[in-house]
């Protein structure tokens, strides 16, 4: 499991005090109010800024000050970067819930134990997710994330066991 989860991704500078526009990558946009520090993932390298505030745009954008970010022209470097939280810092799941990132990469099998190919994304249709499953030969497999297909899934040994519906595959 990766140790920093991705939480929005900084679309422009915003302002004149070095804020930031973000967009949100989390199904809870309200999850930014409690933030006091993130991690922006530069070059491959994880820097921390403490947040200093948090405003609302149209209900679908994130403003946020980020210590020691106070001008336009600094703000701006951060463009196009990805905001990440520590584990520890992420908002708690429900119970048979996860992070997309912890789906991401499992290996999916059948229920008679049939390797299907790895999941490589993971589509969010509004109604339930959907598992884009790449197979050995190149053929995808979109498995929806329901109970009844969905069988097991088990982070710790990096994989998933499905139940194929008649027309799946």
């Amino acid at each position: 499991m990766e140790q920093y989860i991705t939480v929005g991704r900084v679309l422009s500078s915003w302002g004149v005090r070095g804020q930031v526009k973000v967009e949100p990558l989390t199904d809870d946009i309200k999850r930014f109010d409690k933030l006091k520090k993130v991690y922006v993932d530069t070059n491959n390298s994880l820097i921390p800024y403490d947040v200093e505030s948090v405003l609302y745009l149209k209900k679908a954008f994130v403003i946020l000050k980020l210590k020691n970010v106070d001008s336009p022209e600094q703000a701006e470097k951060l463009r196009g970067e990805h905001l990440k939280v520590s584990r520890e810092d992420a908002v708690k799941l429900p119970e048979g819930s996860y992070f997309i990132c912890d789906i991401i990469g499992l290996f999916v099998f059948t229920e008679s134990g049939e390797l299907l190919g790895k999941v490589v994304d993971v589509l969010q249709t509004g109604a339930n997710d959907v598992y884009v499953v790449s197979g050995d030969t190149g053929n995808q497999i979109l498995l929806p994330a329901i109970k009844e297909v969905v069988r097991q899934i088990d982070l710790e040994n990096n994989k998933m066991i499905v139940r194929l519906m008649e027309g799946m595959v």
